[in-house]
């Protein structure tokens, strides 16, 4: 094919040839009118310059975790300084509908702050895609409750207590004689999913312990923020990143003799905080190309600085 020509799809061939043989035929000015109307159609929907479907490819289809949306954002501005040829599109939703959107074939990255489950991995499979992970940031998830409120610290088993309903005053726990309000995020989410397995079964596989029935679902983290800023008996979690100067942040112990700790970069690298978690972005089997590139560029020295500035945990 010489250099500049076009290149027809091969069911867009079979018509154009189909219609040409009839006008060889001389099946009369129909046939023609015909050809003459068709083939500039077939031109605008379908064919392409060779060397097209390569220029589609300066950009990235990123979804999934809201935990993750800022710091994705900011990666993607920064990255886009550098490489301003490439495009990396970000949406949120939540970690389970960026691993469904993965397991669909509609996205190239990923964002999870979970991990994904065995039976997503096996429906991925099913699908011919194979699930890579990617750690590519820390987080601390941290207790926060009104100003006004005078518990200060916490164990695990008060918050699984708390949150699956059989602690449902805030005297039993040091507080004022108030009925405890419990904010969750949507089922959706992957930090939802993590609370429940590392908090509210405390880590124990098989328990089928759920939230309470009484638990506010809300569907972002702002909206968790704002509840807690308005209302004095609340309850809350959220990522490390998303707390505000106005909301009052629980220390955290693991057993009720301590130490109970604040959530920090420090107490996440250290192991000290009960409730940290890695960061994931996850691929369509092994990454090559720009995603590969972009994967590189999010661990290097300078993704990890925005990591910290957005109140994370870079990768040590």
């Amino acid at each position: 094919m010489e250099e500049g020509t076009v290149q027809f799809p091969p069911t867009r061939r079979r018509v154009i040839a189909c219609l040409q043989r009839a006008v060889s035929q001389r099946a009369g000015l129909l046939a023609a009118i015909l050809l003459a109307l068709l083939v500039p159609l077939v031109m605008l929907s379908g064919c392409r310059p060779e060397g097209a479907e390569a220029e589609d490819r300066t950009g990235l289809q990123n979804v999934g975790s809201d935990t993750m949306v800022n710091l994705a954002l900011a990666w993607a501005e920064a990255y886009a300084a550098a490489r301003p040829e490439v495009r990396v599109s970000v949406t949120g939703g939540g970690s389970g509908t960026g691993i469904a959107a993965l397991i669909n074939g509609t996205v190239d990255l990923a964002n999870a702050s979970r991990k994904i489950k065995a039976e997503e991995s096996a429906t991925a499979e099913a699908n011919g895609i194979l699930p890579v992970e990617h750690v590519v940031a820390r987080d601390a998830i941290a207790i926060v409750v009104n100003p006004e409120n005078p518990v200060e610290r916490l164990t695990i088993q008060q918050l699984s207590d708390i949150y699956r309903g059989a602690i449902r005053n805030w005297s039993e726990v040091g507080g004022v004689e108030r009925p405890i309000v419990l904010l969750s995020r949507e089922s959706n989410s992957g930090t939802h999913v993590y609370f429940l397995e590392q908090v509210v079964r405390r880590g124990e596989k098989g328990d089928p312990t759920l939230f309470s029935p009484d638990t506010l679902l809300l569907p972002s983290s702002e909206g968790i923020s704002a509840e807690v800023r308005q209302n004095p008996n609340a309850i809350g979690y959220d990522g490390l990143g998303y707390v505000t100067p106005d909301q009052k942040v629980i220390a955290v112990a693991r057993d009720p003799g301590g130490p109970y700790v604040m959530p920090a970069v420090e107490s996440v690298n250290d192991g000290s905080y009960p409730i940290a978690r890695d960061l994931y972005m996850y691929t369509a089997g092994v990454p090559a190309g720009l995603v590969a590139d972009y994967l590189d560029w999010i661990l290097a020295d300078k993704a990890q600085a925005i990591v910290a500035e957005l109140g994370f945990v870079p990768l040590d």
